[in-house]
């Protein structure tokens, strides 16, 4: 299984996306509704894995600020679910800071499970998991392969863009992200509780499988 994480297929919406958020910063207010709409439930999902149920709150200090600053931003529909997952997880950061908690995992948005399909065994296993069973077998994750797995298959960043989000290399998530799939798609097909894998402690470098 030397594959790895492979580029990210293109989300279907992408251009949609990216048309809609180019008429918001000429200021069509509807506009950024699309692109609320096609963003936030992926974006919701992201952030109860970080924040639990503080997340709506969250989500709309996030939103708060991705509207104020929606006129600097310069990118295609790829680019700003990369942007809005940043400010998301600065958000997110903040808040754990000011609530002196670490983060928890929580229940991910059913919606943000509904992906569009995929090729990649990891991802069809994840994307067959309901989400009583999703919640279970990502809590069992490192915190370093929850995030990266939701990043890349919740939100849909490829890897370079996970990795700015996560301020780390792109081998090291590609690594986390690749580990993480693996054991779902391994546990979902044993259906047995998580274990832990010899090979998956956290590690900051490029040596993880290729990709991207």
């Amino acid at each position: 299984m030397g594959q790895g994480v492979g580029p990210r297929r293109p989300q279907p919406r992408d251009g949609e996306l990216g048309a809609a958020v180019a008429r918001a910063q000429d200021g069509d207010e509807t506009a950024f509704a699309v692109a609320y709409r096609i963003v936030h439930p992926g974006l919701l999902g992201y952030l109860r894995s970080l924040v639990g149920e503080e997340a709506e709150d969250v989500a709309s200090e996030a939103w708060l600020e991705i509207a104020r600053d929606l006129g600097r931003f310069r990118g295609d529909g790829a680019g700003f679910r990369g942007w809005t997952a940043t400010i998301a997880r600065h958000r997110a950061l903040d808040h754990l800071r000011r609530q002196r908690t670490r983060p928890r995992p929580a229940p991910l948005e059913q919606d943000a499970l509904d992906l569009p399909g995929r090729h990649s065994t990891h991802d069809q296993a994840l994307e067959s998991l309901s989400t009583e069973r999703a919640l279970e077998l990502v809590r069992a994750l490192p915190r370093d392969q929850a995030e990266a797995v939701l990043l890349r298959v919740v939100i849909g960043l490829d890897g370079p863009a996970a990795a700015r989000v996560l301020g780390k290399r792109p081998g090291a998530v590609r690594t986390a992200a690749y580990r993480g799939l693996r054991r779902l798609a391994r546990h979902l097909a044993a259906d047995g509780p998580a274990d832990t894998d010899p090979g998956d402690g956290n590690r900051e470098n490029g040596d993880g499988p290729g990709g991207d």
